[in-house]
């Protein structure tokens, strides 16, 4: 008898939900969608309960044996996600490989990081289980680790927002980077989550509503993985200047507990977004009415964990730089924490950099790798040299510059560029300086 009730239990709320949507003519769009989304949710997760007492039901399987059966199987999960994480924490070695096998999937990726950093937080300064020092919320979010990913993250799991505290100082050009985990929500499952660069009104407040602020760019992950966006002007002027889309492509569908690099790049109007080395959306005139001048980013409506969040402004001029100057610095060049394995992001930066090489055959380089002050001197300046190296061997191995032309060495914490008392001056200290010789 029960499983024909969890059987005309599922046929009933399909049939009943199925008008669901056209009874929120007068609620705004958002709102619908998010009701619809959590009544899919209990549906899909009511039909699978169903469907599992059915076919236990006509595959005669008794009590003890599918006990059994589910006990070996959650026997094995556990196993093979014990094994899992051994094999992520193998050393630097195995992640290695990995990390350099992926940079040849990046080959189409044209990002290339703002020079100067204005606001950077890994959260190294908070403690765990506090809210981030240089965020605010009407919400939730604590600070955390993982044994997913190394590192701290800020996680939220809430229908509100969070969002930086300080109003940032943008100009035309600048980029936007952060690491993202979509986790699972209040509701079962992943939740997705929403990213939204706006125009406050208010310095001092979240600025509530759909579309709130004066103006905004809003990504968003719905909480089965697809990728959208929506641009508005709550200006004068800006009425029905507002866009919207989505990605089709399945592939580009964002998984929970898997990492994302975020990157945006705004240039006036036009605003790219990539999702790790795929671009996701180019909307060239995205913002085209005067005086739109974006000042708050925040996270909001789903579960996430985030981290290296990253503003930087002003493209690197690398050929001026390294060929008349003779000296290039670049930020644009990324390791994970204490390895000297260059990640796959960096791949933008570096063929611009090779680009470069490869316009003037005749030029040496010195790589010279930087680190902030944490952790141990010695082993500070060893990380430097092994990162300076890695980055010469990518450059080789990868661009095709010819290894004569090339010489790698390290500074570790030995010369500063900022006070490592921050965040953001921190990052200005993890660099690596390209020297013509």
């Amino acid at each position: 008898m029960k499983t024909l009730a969890g059987i005309f239990t599922a046929i009933f709320l399909i049939f009943y939900v199925t008008p669901l949507s056209a009874q929120f003519g007068n609620i705004p769009k958002r709102v619908e969608n998010k009701a619809v989304n959590r009544v899919n949710n209990r549906i899909d997760r009511g039909i699978d309960k169903s469907l599992d007492a059915v076919e236990d039901g006509i595959t005669g399987k008794d009590k003890d044996k599918s006990s059994s059966d589910k006990n070996n199987q959650n026997n094995k999960g556990r196993a093979d996600e014990q094994k899992n994480k051994d094999n992520s924490s193998n050393g630097d070695k195995s992640n290695g490989r990995q990390e350099q096998q992926k940079m040849q999937s990046y080959s189409k990726f044209d990002f290339i990081p703002g020079e100067k950093v204005i606001f950077f937080d890994d959260f190294s300064q908070d403690a765990v289980g506090d809210f981030p020092a240089l965020w605010n919320t009407n919400g939730s979010a604590e600070v955390v680790t993982t044994n997913l990913y190394p590192g701290k993250w800020m996680r939220f799991s809430c229908r509100e927002a969070i969002w930086t505290d300080e109003l940032l100082k943008l100009p035309d050009n600048y980029t936007i980077e952060f690491d993202v985990v979509p986790i699972e929500g209040e509701e079962g499952g992943m939740a997705g989550y929403g990213f939204r660069l706006m125009q406050s009104i208010n310095a001092n407040s979240w600025d509530g509503g759909a579309i709130p602020g004066k103006a905004g760019f809003y990504f968003t992950v719905e909480y089965y993985g697809r990728l959208g966006y929506r641009t508005y002007i709550n200006q004068p002027g800006g009425e029905g200047m507002g866009l919207s889309g989505y990605k089709s492509d399945e592939e580009t569908y964002a998984k929970k507990d898997q990492k994302y690099h975020i990157s945006l790049w705004v240039q006036k109007s036009r605003v790219r977004l990539y999702q790790n080395e795929s671009k996701i959306f180019d909307l060239p005139k995205a913002f085209s009415l005067a005086g739109i001048k974006m000042d708050r980013i925040r996270f909001e409506d789903g579960a996430a964990m985030i981290s290296n969040v990253r503003i930087a402004v002003g493209a690197p001029d690398m050929r001026s730089k390294l060929i008349t100057e003779g000296k290039l610095v670049s930020y644009g060049i990324y390791f994970d924490v204490n390895k000297d394995v260059v990640k796959p992001e960096s791949y933008g930066t570096l063929k611009a950099i090779a680009d470069v090489l490869k316009e003037n055959p005749d030029v040496r380089v010195k790589v010279v790798g930087h680190t902030d002050s944490d952790g141990a001197d010695a082993a500070n300046l060893d990380l430097s040299k092994r990162r300076g190296e890695a980055v010469k061997n990518e450059l080789v191995k990868t661009f095709g510059i010819d290894a004569s032309r090339l010489e790698s060495d390290g500074m570790g914490e030995s010369q500063p560029v900022a006070p490592n008392d921050t965040p953001a001056n921190k990052a200005l200290n993890r660099r690596v300086e390209f020297l013509k010789l």
